[in-house]
């Protein structure tokens, strides 16, 4: 089955791609599928804006399309930086600006207080238009650096167990990430359907 994923976003593509893959699901960019423009995340939920992004692009396609709006949320800073995870340092701030940021936030706050959780919303649009949403969370706390360099975002600063995301290998980061999580809820569902 192809599905088109609602962003040009490599990272994600690829991610996506070695977890749906597995269940003989083929992801193609939005671009790649025809669907080449930016939509307006202009929603205040996760949920909001996955299914801004997946309308969108299934309004052009009429396709199956899944779109995702995750991000990080510091108990500490009020769930920030939340919707705001991708411009929390800016507009063109890079993935260090942004993980440095929250680093600089959270300045001599003990461990205990540093707990947090990357949130992933997902909508999937069926082929006949209908939308079902999935949600995946992946709870952690945020070290006081950075460490690794695999993942993306602010996997360098998220820490689960011993170890932040960025020093995972994508498998170990597939099985207990947020948006493994929301995706492998997403293919219960499928395999349910079929």
């Amino acid at each position: 089955m192809r599905v088109v994923l609602a962003s040009n976003n490599k990272n994600k593509i690829r991610e996506m791609t070695q977890i749906l893959l597995p269940f003989g699901m083929e992801v193609i960019s939005q671009r790649d599928a025809g669907a080449d423009f930016e939509v307006a995340e202009n929603g205040t939920t996760f949920r909001e804006n996955a299914e801004i992004k997946a309308a969108a692009v299934y309004d052009a396609l009429h396709m199956p399309v899944i779109a995702d709006d995750s991000g990080l949320a510091v108990d500490a800073l009020d769930g920030a930086p939340g919707v705001y995870s991708h411009r929390f340092a800016g507009e063109n701030a890079t993935d260090h600006d942004r993980s440095m940021k929250v680093l600089e936030k959270l300045e001599g706050i003990p461990e205990s207080g540093r707990t947090a959780r990357f949130i992933c919303e997902i909508c999937y649009i069926d082929e006949n238009g209908e939308k079902h949403f999935f949600t995946g969370k992946c709870e952690g706390i945020i070290g006081t650096e950075e460490k690794g360099s695999n993942g993306f975002g602010y996997d360098p600063i998220f820490c689960y167990g011993d170890k932040t995301l960025a020093e995972m290998t994508d498998d170990e980061k597939n099985q207990i990430s947020h948006r493994g999580e929301a995706l492998r809820l997403m293919t219960e569902y499928l395999k349910e359907k079929r």
